[in-house]
């Protein structure tokens, strides 16, 4: 069931986010749609604010008047969300909410994917995707958070570092 689940963006009165956020959460708990309703999010980003020559950590929406929830869209769902204190409404046209694409989703970090690396920093990669599919280098980086390998790959008798996504490259069977 969550495989069918998507992010809809659902807009709400400027500053009631966590509000909505927290009634759309009792709700789901209340009348037990845990398997249609699985997430609720209002994006967030830290920042550093300098007043009075201090630097001051703050937390601040990244979209104000808007809550994202994860969910199986049906009448029930949309009924739950919808009359819920705060919320003007879903994005999209009239009455229908578009969810969001997974690219959307990704670049939101909203939903975040475990990656599991099974290879380390030293280690003999075959790369799997892209142009230089089938080459083996060595692995120079590993970024987990920005998602990117840095492999050596040895081309035309000159050692080539290349930048890779963790999935474009696996480890070698030694």
């Amino acid at each position: 069931m969550a495989d069918q689940a998507k992010w809809y963006v659902v807009h709400t009165y400027s500053g009631y986010e966590n509000m909505v956020a927290a009634s759309i959460e009792k709700a789901v708990k209340n009348l037990h749609l845990q398997d249609q309703i699985f997430a609720v999010n209002v994006p967030m980003e830290t920042v550093t604010e300098i007043k009075d020559n201090k630097r001051k950590e703050v937390e601040r929406k990244v979209f104000p008047g808007y809550v994202l929830v994860k969910m199986i869209m049906n009448d029930e769902c949309w009924h739950v969300v919808r009359n819920t204190r705060g919320v003007t409404g879903f994005v999209g046209p009239g009455s229908k909410p578009v969810a969001l694409t997974e690219d959307e989703v990704m670049a939101l970090g909203v939903d975040k994917h475990e990656i599991v690396v099974e290879y380390a920093v030293g280690d003999n990669v075959r790369i799997t995707d892209g142009p230089l599919d089938g080459f083996i280098g060595l692995v120079e980086e590993i970024d987990i958070p920005k998602n990117r390998v840095k492999v050596i790959v040895s081309m035309f008798g000159r050692e080539t570092p290349v930048e890779l996504e963790l999935a474009q490259v696996e480890p070698m069977d030694d």
